[in-house]
């Protein structure tokens, strides 16, 4: 069985869409205060720029687990 947890983080944009990033295999740990630390690093260095244009803010963030289980067919 594996479980697989993975940090989304929504950010606004500059033309009023939402950009989503995906961080895989987040650690168990992580706190609120880091994520958000992280999101705003992210807005404040402007590093990402997709078809929404330049990230403007923070809008949610989560932690999305999934649980796989491989099935045995012998």
């Amino acid at each position: 069985m594996a479980i697989q947890r993975v940090l989304e983080m929504d950010f606004a944009t500059e033309l009023n869409r939402t950009h989503r990033m995906r961080v895989y295999d987040a650690r168990e740990a992580v706190s609120a205060a880091e994520i958000a630390a992280a999101m705003d690093t992210v807005v404040a260095k402007n590093i990402f720029n997709g078809s929404g244009g330049e990230l403007t803010g923070k809008i949610a963030a989560r932690i999305v687990t999934k649980e796989t289980e491989d099935i045995s067919l012998v």
